[in-house]
């Protein structure tokens, strides 16, 4: 609840052109629900977002978009092993599932 209030205070101050989420769940299910929430409205109406669709870009650490824009050793340092232990593909799928349903709403 509490980074669903801090997303839409970032929201709120740089709109949304400016802000790009990045998630690091474990799971496609985790990761999705987490990009569900920032793009189209907290599905559970628990929090802060519920109701609200801020259209929010979402991506999780591993897409490749955003690997290839963080520095190499520094993803190794913090995600590299992770990284060897996630389903990556089907983190991928999730994720570009929610934002092609973010981009249609």
């Amino acid at each position: 609840m509490e980074n669903q209030k801090r997303v839409k205070e970032f929201y709120d101050e740089y709109g949304v052109d400016n802000l790009v989420v990045i998630v690091g769940a474990a799971e496609g299910e985790s990761a999705g629900l987490a990009a569900e929430t920032v793009g189209l409205g907290d599905p559970t109406f628990a929090g802060v977002l519920a109701g609200v669709s801020l259209k929010l870009p979402c991506y999780h650490i591993c897409e490749p978009e955003i690997k290839d824009e963080v520095d190499a050793d520094v993803y190794d340092e913090q995600v590299g092993m992770m990284e060897m232990v996630l389903d990556v593909d089907d983190i991928v799928e999730e994720m570009q599932a929610i934002r092609d349903e973010v981009a249609e709403a």
